[in-house]
């Protein structure tokens, strides 16, 4: 089987399919998405979530382990939680912002 191998840019591509179900924007214009590391055939993602009570949270890091996991050449991913630093606003891109009504 052929190699592949994804840059961290690549990997932040693809999760821009993975969208929150009540924001409607994806994870990454929403700045949840805080590190992306790829070793070989593994990817690891730290990401947050916009409030540690998110009633969305364990449906999106599934999204995103099986979203990695689809990947060709993707063997493994891990998807670890951080809440530090907290996330805000000021995460989002300029679109996510404007699209949400915050002033940019």
């Amino acid at each position: 089987m052929q190699r592949v191998d994804w840059s961290p840019d690549q990997v932040r591509d693809v999760l821009r399919t993975v969208v929150d179900p009540e924001l409607h924007i994806n994870i990454i214009d929403l700045g949840l998405v805080y590190g992306v590391e790829v070793h070989g055939p593994v990817v690891d993602v730290k990401m947050t979530l916009t409030s540690p009570g998110c009633p969305y949270g364990p449906y999106l890091l599934h999204q995103v382990k099986d979203t990695l996991l689809q990947m060709k050449g993707i063997d493994d991913a891990t998807v670890a939680v951080v809440w530090e630093p907290p996330w805000g606003p000021d995460k989002m891109s300029e679109e996510a912002r404007l699209e949400l009504g915050f002033d940019v």
